[in-house]
């Protein structure tokens, strides 16, 4: 396999960006594509078939640009379909909720780990099941965020809008004694100072975060590096969507942190 392939991320729509962003900083030497599968967004209230379906042909398709590495940059998909995509792809696939699940029971000193997701992932038990296979004393309280998502989207990620839903969200969690959080869905780190804030508030002795995307670029940076698949560079991002490239080239920016201009986002048909 040639370490200078690039690698392949995909998810749902835009939150994978943050995914996309946390792979850069790490590993500015490689080459990334991008794919949100934005003609189908969101893949949350889908049921796991559709979602399998979505997921084989969104890895398809990256395969055939030859990539070497695969990174599923969606819960949702890692929570039903990351099996599945392990067995059928003939090169390393990672997902978000195993790393984000080691970096919060890493936080944790009471043994009390909050996940804040979106109500499909919490749903799914899946972080529930991964904190078990890595430290089955570790008590887990999901928490659904739903309205999260669109604030994130909007922009909306500072004063008191977000800060009451935030607080609504954190609020059960600090009752319940927690004393780490993951950020289980990939729109969340937009709004993490605003969750810090609220956490320092709610939380006595403080909160800690554990933000899935840094987890999984870590997780990824370290297996590269153990299969000699690291590249030399120069590194870059190609964006790709399955509708709606101009909407998503405003949005991106405030994902990845950079201006994005439109002629960047290239429309793809699956």
């Amino acid at each position: 396999m040639d370490a200078n392939a690039a690698i392949g991320v995909f998810d749902s729509g835009l939150g994978g960006l943050t995914v996309a962003r946390a792979i850069r900083a790490a590993l500015p030497d490689e080459r990334l594509v991008y794919l949100g599968d934005t003609a189908r967004v969101p893949y949350g209230t889908r049921s796991a078939h559709t979602v399998i379906r979505y997921a084989r042909t969104c890895a398809a398709h990256l395969e055939k640009r030859g990539i070497k590495a695969l990174v599923v940059a969606c819960n949702t998909v890692s929570a039903v379909a990351l099996d599945m995509l392990r067995v059928e792809l003939d090169l390393p696939v990672l997902g978000v909720i195993g790393p984000g699940a080691r970096a919060g029971v890493a936080a944790t000193r009471k043994g009390k780990l909050g996940v804040i997701a979106t109500r499909g992932t919490i749903a799914s038990g899946a972080y529930v099941r991964a904190v078990a296979s890595i430290r089955s004393r570790v008590e887990v309280f999901g928490q659904a965020a739903p309205l999260l998502v669109p604030l994130a989207e909007e922009g909306w990620i500072t004063g008191e809008v977000p800060e009451r839903a935030v607080e609504r969200y954190l609020q059960p969690l600090a009752d319940a004694g927690v004393d780490a959080v993951v950020l289980g869905c990939t729109h969340y780190p937009l709004l993490r100072p605003v969750i810090e804030d609220v956490g320092a508030r709610l939380f006595e002795g403080g909160l800690r975060l554990a933000d899935g995307a840094e987890a999984t670029a870590a997780e990824l940076a370290t297996m590269l590096t153990e299969r000699e698949l690291r590249a030399t560079g120069p590194g870059g991002l190609e964006m790709l969507v399955t509708d709606l490239p101009d909407r998503f080239a405003e949005v991106a920016s405030r994902f990845l942190g950079e201006d994005v201009d439109a002629l960047a986002v290239k429309q793809v048909d699956l």
